[in-house]
């Protein structure tokens, strides 16, 4: 039927809004909605801050230097304190050594009168003994001891030769047969050296 009948037609397009410019479409970055990429803004420079920051960092480096200085110089100080210590104890042990050397001569003679009546028990020998004993103790309170040099090799550090032993044993070459006179050491130092007998070799002669 006529009334009925049906066109097929195109559907008309939408009818875009006009540019802002009035001039044909809008273009899609001006299209409602649409994203428009923009560069980050620099920071901004703030001279204030930047001025406390490097006062800070000067303040810093100060401080450090300070730290430093009071540490170089606390150890400076104890290395003071224990020179003078040592040096302090050093001049004590030489005065202690200076005094008991009088003590040993008087030990010396003690020992050559004991030494021609070794076998003297008399009531006065004992008494020479006791003094001899009691000057002998009094010197090792100080913290001196009396060298021990019989049998050991001949050391010139520690004593001195004044008299020679010939012998005819290898092994005895250069060892101490006696003591004429004893030494004493105050801790590393020798106060007094020895005075010995050493021993020397000789090749018995071939016949």
């Amino acid at each position: 039927m006529a009334g009925n009948t049906r066109t097929d037609a195109a559907p008309e397009a939408p009818q875009q809004p006009p540019s802002a410019t009035g001039e044909g479409p809008v273009s899609a970055a001006e299209a409602p909605g649409a994203q428009v990429s923009e560069e980050p803004a620099a920071p901004v420079q703030d001279p204030e801050r930047e001025r406390l920051v490097a006062e800070l960092e000067t303040l810093r480096k100060k401080f450090d230097t300070a730290v430093r200085a009071v540490q170089a110089a606390e150890k400076d100080r104890e290395e003071f304190k224990q020179r003078v210590t040592r040096e302090r104890e050093r001049m004590l042990d030489v005065e202690r050594g200076n005094v008991a050397v009088t003590l040993l001569e008087a030990i010396d003679e003690l020992d050559r009168c004991l030494s021609v009546s070794a076998q003297d028990t008399s009531p006065l020998a004992e008494g020479v003994r006791m003094i001899r004993d009691g000057l002998l103790r009094k010197v090792q309170t100080t913290g001196i001891e009396r060298l021990s040099l019989v049998g050991q090799p001949f050391d010139p550090n520690l004593a001195e030769a004044t008299d020679m032993e010939l012998t005819a044993s290898p092994d005895e070459d250069q060892r101490i047969v006696a003591e004429l006179r004893a030494g004493y050491r105050l801790k590393d130092r020798i106060i007094r050296p020895a005075r010995v007998k050493v021993a020397k070799y000789i090749a018995p002669a071939q016949a």
